[in-house]
């Protein structure tokens, strides 16, 4: 059964993004605004079929704990579950992202308009004052910039990969940073297309308030977010034993 819903949701999600990233072409013309409408929509769509089809609900967890204004939003990433979910709880953001994505048909169109900060990866330590070029009049306009520390998914459980592009971040632009922690990738992995039934947690973790030494912001950024991560897949696989043995062994 988890095969063949599965192969239903992904039919769907990716049917659903087409369909409205053609519908919403006109709704561009409001600008990055009209690019948050869109995303918004397609996520809470996403959202839904997942609980619908494959039983796969999203639970946010310490949401009191986003603060108002600008901030960098430094995330856990083992899935492309949290890409959608997460623009479901921030006002007005830009995602710091690889520059080759704008050139995707359609979804170029809509990343370019919603003003997401687009980075050449090849430029090296010049990739960094890319992002800090962009992002600091974004943070300054009280809005919020996404980071996924790690640059690229990672299972869970990994070793953690860590790059030192979020503390130059936040040295430089002296935004607070507000850690994401996740056990997405329990249930939608970050290859294969298997989205197995449970309960998927996003957690907002206490903010890092700005002024800490570059090097103490580093290391208590990964400790914050890897400590919760890995409470929240111990959980997740828990939950998976306590229902099916055979299914938290795959």
């Amino acid at each position: 059964m988890i095969v063949l819903r599965s192969l239903l949701f992904n039919l769907a999600f990716y049917a659903n993004i087409i369909v409205q990233m053609i519908l919403g072409l006109p709704v561009l013309l409001l600008g990055r605004h009209g690019a948050f409408f869109m995303a918004r929509s397609w996520a809470y769509a996403s959202i839904w079929l997942l609980e619908k089809i494959c039983g796969l609900r999203v639970e946010f967890r310490g949401l009191n704990n986003i603060p108002h204004g600008g901030y960098i939003l430094a995330a856990k990433h083992q899935s492309f579950l949290e890409t959608f979910c997460l623009v479901t709880k921030t006002p007005d953001f830009s995602i710091i992202l690889k520059k080759q994505l704008k050139y995707i048909p359609l979804f170029g169109l809509y990343i370019t308009a919603a003003g997401t900060i687009a980075i050449d990866r090849s430029k090296g330590r010049n990739a960094l004052a890319q992002i800090v070029e962009q992002a600091g009049p974004v943070l300054r306009a009280g809005r919020q910039v996404y980071i996924f520390p790690e640059g690229t998914r990672r299972a869970p459980g990994a070793e953690p990969a860590y790059k030192f592009g979020v503390a130059h971040l936040y040295e430089q632009t002296g935004a607070p940073c507000l850690p994401v922690a996740l056990n997405t990738g329990v249930f939608w992995g970050r290859r294969g297309f298997l989205r197995r039934p449970g309960v998927a947690v996003i957690e907002f973790l206490p903010v890092i308030p700005p002024g800490l030494p570059r090097d103490a912001f580093f290391l208590r950024l990964q400790n914050d977010i890897e400590t919760a991560s890995n409470r929240l897949i111990a959980e997740a696989r828990a939950a998976q034993t306590a229902l099916d043995p055979s299914a938290a062994a795959a």
